[in-house]
């Protein structure tokens, strides 16, 4: 490849992932913005936001090659992954503040991923395993009882969400045409969203604000973000993707204290230091010699 082309080709692959991490950030703020204080309630900005996200990008499948290419339509248990990811993730942010569940979701689908490559026959050696146990203390340090510890119901509900995400990004790992598989796993998902507002229609409370942040999230960064996001892993290895999602819960704390009015407290500092870090260690140890010689000059 020419000198101008790679140039641009790196251009473009930066500024596609500042975007994508930009909307995967915002999606946890405008997740907390919409339920912190009511506007909206979970189940309800849940269907909105998985309904919308699926007619985007079944438009953006209609107007791509991608549909002429592959005749994938996706699958059930990766639908039931994604809505259990979508759903767990809003009622989760009723209670947890905008970093701390971005924190908490990040850790656990980087833990769930590293764990199905362990399950899988992949052995750790010893700076890996303390890898692991730094982001585990790190969890059990944001969970000692305290003024600024977060709810028990809510950080469970959010482990769910990123283990639901991380099972939903390892069965899509393989996809040949990526948007097209999510498009209809979208689609998937909305049975699961009709049972949930069956049995929660009773419970379920709208204002117009609510609506607009949920349509917000599903369309822009959701349908929209995750699009972007496969258009920046054209670019990128697994280890590079994996070291950029590090910024995803420093960007959401950021965004919680600047749109939601939230305080960046020492244990969330703290917390994210040992999380973040013991992921870094075993994402780090993944990079072959060679590549990391060839970091390392650049």
């Amino acid at each position: 490849m020419p000198q101008d082309q790679k140039s641009t080709s790196f251009v473009k692959t930066m500024i596609y992932t500042i975007l994508a991490l930009m909307a995967f950030a915002a999606n946890s703020v405008i997740c907390r913005l919409a339920l912190k204080d009511g506007a909206i309630d979970p189940g309800m900005f849940t269907s909105i936001r998985l309904s919308s996200g699926a007619i985007v990008l079944i438009v953006l499948v209609l107007v791509s090659k991608e549909r002429r290419q592959e005749k994938s339509k996706g699958s059930w248990v990766s639908a039931g992954m994604l809505f259990l990811y979508a759903a767990a993730f809003s009622y989760a942010y009723v209670s947890l503040e905008t970093g701390i569940g971005a924190l908490i979701i990040f850790g656990v689908v980087q833990i769930t991923m590293i764990a199905s490559s362990f399950i899988s026959g992949y052995r750790m050696n010893g700076l890996e395993w303390l890898g692991i146990l730094l982001a585990l203390a790190g969890f059990l340090y944001l969970l000692l009882p305290g003024a600024s510890a977060p709810s028990l119901s809510g950080f469970i509900l959010m482990t769910l969400s990123g283990i639901g995400w991380g099972i939903y990004s390892l069965r899509g790992k393989n996809a040949k045409h990526p948007l097209v598989d999510t498009a209809y796993n979208f689609l998937r998902a909305l049975p699961f969203l009709i049972l949930l507002f069956y049995f929660l229609a009773q419970e379920s409370n709208y204002s117009t604000r609510g609506v607009l942040l949920a349509l917000l999230s599903g369309i822009v960064t959701s349908g929209i973000g995750y699009t972007i996001w496969y258009a920046a892993l054209k670019g990128l290895n697994s280890i590079q993707a994996s070291i950029v999602q590090l910024l995803v819960p420093v960007l959401a704390a950021i965004g919680g204290v600047i749109f939601v009015g939230e305080l960046i407290s020492f244990r969330l500092m703290a917390a994210s230091l040992m999380i973040l870090g013991g992921i870094l260690l075993l994402i780090i140890k993944r990079i072959p010699p060679k590549q990391k010689h060839k970091q390392h000059l650049s």
